[in-house]
């Protein structure tokens, strides 16, 4: 029997081996695409541009609710997008950015033209301070829902990890919508807000 009150411990670092709690930071590594678990201590060793020669990089702890956002039902619908839900990120190594959506078999990628995300930043200055690779905009429309957030991007793969893991038939079923209200809701209480032009 375990020790009443003894923290439990359910993953060990990507990088050196030590336990470390669910709650954790993580790295993206840049040749593989991969989220590595990082401990404290090599989250820490990591917060640097140049820790790694670049080959690494920590992903950030930014989450902002784009209150302003500005994106017509048309300009959604010229993505193409088969859901109603979706994730933008820069792909340093494409050199482009990346439409992604979540889906029972897991991250899809879209077709995204480069000059509807150009026409995007144009009306939304937020997304040019947006990090490469380890950020992204998260977009739901579920349900007549306009939400919009600057997250960090393990919290993109999270959403499309709960959405394989509840999704029954071919509707997903009500417990996927449970589950993604609920994170819509947490992601909610822990945003803060950009006010003013999307800054």
């Amino acid at each position: 029997m375990a020790r009443q009150g003894a923290k439990a411990v359910e993953e060990s670092c990507d990088l050196c081996g030590e336990p470390i709690p669910t709650q954790h930071r993580h790295l993206m590594d840049m040749s593989s695409r991969d989220l590595l678990c990082a401990c404290r201590a090599c989250s820490i060793l990591f917060d640097s541009s140049a820790a790694g020669a670049g080959n690494r990089r920590l992903v950030p702890t930014r989450y902002l609710h784009l209150s302003e956002f500005r994106m017509s039902d048309a300009e959604w619908e010229s993505l193409r997008i088969p859901v109603h839900m979706a994730f933008f990120s820069h792909n340093s190594a494409a050199g482009r950015v990346v439409a992604m959506y979540p889906s029972p078999a897991g991250p899809t990628e879209s077709l995204l033209h480069m000059e509807t995300w150009e026409d995007l930043e144009v009306h939304n200055p937020a997304l040019k301070q947006m990090e490469p690779d380890v950020e992204a905009l998260l977009i739901s429309r579920v349900r007549d829902a306009r939400h919009y957030y600057l997250v960090p991007i393990d919290e993109c793969y999270k959403l499309v990890g709960l959405i394989r893991t509840t999704w029954k038939g071919l509707s997903g079923g009500p417990e996927v919508r449970l589950q993604i209200d609920k994170f819509f809701a947490e992601l909610a209480a822990r945003s803060g807000t950009a006010r003013g032009p999307n800054a």
